[in-house]
């Protein structure tokens, strides 16, 4: 049986099972390969069948209109071309590659003709400056750099020994060796890899988004993406000929997830709709237009849909799924009232495939994550003992490891060693099981803290408080307090039709009483805008830094070297100033 062969069956014994994960999960196991490459061995093969070859892979619709549209067989040999001329251009294999492209043909060309050179990618945000790119070349070890026209003056403030790609219409000064991506275009579409990909070479080097600390840099193999993604097509349903649209930006491993690989491993066709400035209507038309079957979104979006009226959706997916932070009960409640579909949540990380989640079919525990899915191992351990609890943080056991686990945190050690220790992979979020053994997510490790001896969970909190109308979004921290140790103290960011007021203040707390037990009670309420990472998550850091300075003994260059008070000290309101009634 060839590679290809031992995927597919793989891959159609999970669509086979795909309404039973009871069954998938106890009869699943990995393919365990010692040679794989996903654009050589997959992507060739399915564009090579005549009945699959010329059926849609890749549609990019501008605010405009205007549309790109790429069979399997058109991007199989257009990235056969893009590979022949990068290795004309002198490239080899094993250098590294930062690819900083927006949502353009060129990335989709460029990612698969790097998998079949075998050089090791490297996706970065376009929003990067001169600073962060400084840092990514540095610690990515990065040789070239595949860019924007647009975004090419960057490169002049960015030292390195490197070689740009211009991906624009025209060729700036950069100070260095450029090359023009256009030319790529006069290459040959037959392509003779120089040697077999060995499973475990190195694929993809991602930053993470860096909420609690440095962006932490994972490494990722020609398997552990390519092959583990099995897990996340599991988890939303993908089925050959869907539509899937997946919200994310390029350069967070979110967009590799299901932009690249999910859905191609299911042989669907990745659908993305460009826009300058989100707009809520415009997608819903845009995903009609296009019958999209399958959406993934992250809570902030689903709130923005919602907020723009569900019902302009005609024809609405029937594969809804949430991932990057948990989803709220509300906001699960209102798309299943519009649109008829249950918002399936799961759980993974940039170091991993989707290792819990609600698969189709299934029974689903609203505000859970959902079970292990078929190939992970999930136990919980004890933050302080390390033993086995239904409490603990969420770890995944190594023997065997999962095909779908980071290869170790390139460059460092350290850090890789702590994440991997005594037999299981930490992943530094905090969960509970319940007797039907479905976890729920309770906080990041360093996010769950303690009130006099209660441990709280900031989600859970953050949950009750976006029930009320008036939050359109809120992050709860520990604030440091004489008698408890920490109370919970929540920023709040109100919806647009709210102002700041002393009432408001009284009528969030008031909600919070009546929602939550007293032990759980929101004690200290700001309003205030939300400090956050480049790819849109909380930084919770800063915010525990701020009640650092106003109630702690710290000041911020204490916690925080060389960082601003984050956002401002604005006023504090205290639930006690508003008692039971006023």
């Amino acid at each position: 049986m060839t590679v290809t062969q031992e995927f597919r069956a793989a891959r159609q014994q999970l669509l086979d099972l795909r309404l039973d994960n009871a069954r998938a999960q106890k009869e699943f196991s990995w393919p365990h390969f010692e040679e794989f490459n996903f654009a050589l061995d997959w992507i060739d093969a399915i564009a090579a069948d005549p009945t699959s070859g010329n059926k849609p892979a890749l549609v990019i619709v501008e605010a405009d209109g205007t549309a790109t549209r790429r069979t399997f067989r058109e991007l199989s040999l257009r990235s056969n071309q893009v590979a022949n001329w990068l290795r004309g251009q002198g490239i080899v294999r094993g250098e590294h590659m930062i690819i900083m492209l927006g949502n353009q043909v060129e990335l989709w060309e460029l990612m698969l003709a790097c998998i079949k050179l075998g050089v090791v990618m490297i996706p970065t945000t376009t929003m990067m400056g001169p600073a962060d790119l400084a840092d990514r070349v540095d610690r990515g070890a990065a040789t070239w750099i595949a860019a924007r026209g647009e975004d090419m003056p960057k490169f002049a403030q960015v030292p390195g020994d490197y070689t740009l790609v211009n991906v624009g219409d025209a060729l700036p000064g950069a100070g260095r060796t450029v090359v023009d991506y256009a030319g790529s275009a006069d290459s040959v579409e037959a392509f003779t890899p120089d040697a077999p990909t060995k499973a475990d070479e190195t694929m993809l080097l991602y930053f993470t988004s860096g909420t609690t600390s440095k962006a932490k840099l994972v490494e990722h193999t020609h398997t552990s993406y390519p092959v583990g993604h099995l897990s996340t097509m599991y988890w939303i349903g993908l089925e050959p000929g869907d539509v899937h649209l997946n919200v994310a930006s390029p350069g967070w491993a979110k967009h590799a997830w299901s932009n690249v690989f999910t859905p191609w491993i299911a042989e669907a066709c990745v659908f993305v709709y460009n826009y300058t400035r989100f707009d809520a209507k415009a997608l819903m038309a845009q995903m009609d237009a296009e019958h999209v079957t399958s959406f993934c979104a992250p809570p902030t979006v689903w709130r923005m849909l919602i907020q723009a009226d569900l019902t302009l959706l005609k024809n609405p997916p029937k594969k809804v799924v949430s991932a990057g932070e948990p989803l709220n009960a509300e906001v699960i409640g209102q798309v299943e009232r519009a649109w008829g579909q249950l918002i399936r949540d799961g759980f993974g990380q940039t170091e991993t495939t989707v290792q819990v989640a609600n698969t189709p079919g299934q029974p689903v525990k609203i505000g859970s994550m959902g079970r292990p899915l078929p190939g992970y191992d999930v136990v919980l351990l004890d933050l302080l003992t390390g033993e086995e609890t239904d409490d603990g943080e969420l770890c995944l056991r190594l023997d065997p490891t999962p095909v779908g686990l980071t290869k170790g945190y390139y460059g460092d050690p350290e850090k890789t060693a702590d994440a991997f220790r005594n037999g299981f992979y930490h992943t530094g979020d905090v969960a509970s099981r319940d007797e039907n053994g479905i976890l729920t997510y309770v906080g990041r490790s360093d996010d769950v803290f303690k009130s006099s001896d209660y441990r709280l969970s900031p989600f859970e909190l953050e949950s009750v408080l976006i029930e009320h109308p008036a939050v359109a979004e809120a992050a709860v921290v520990p604030s440091p307090d004489a008698l408890r140790l920490n109370v919970p103290k929540a920023y709040v960011v109100l919806a647009a039709a709210y102002e700041p007021s002393d009432a408001l203040a009284g009528e969030i707390f008031a909600y919070c009483r009546e929602h939550l037990p007293a032990y759980k009670r929101i004690r200290r309420l700001e309003f205030s805008e939300l400090p956050k990472t480049i790819s849109g998550k909380i930084r919770r850091v800063q915010l525990r830094a701020n009640e650092e300075v106003r109630h702690g003994n710290d000041s911020v260059e204490e916690k925080l070297p060389g960082a601003p008070v984050p956002v401002g000290l604005g006023r504090e309101y205290l639930d006690s100033d508003f008692p039971t009634g006023q």
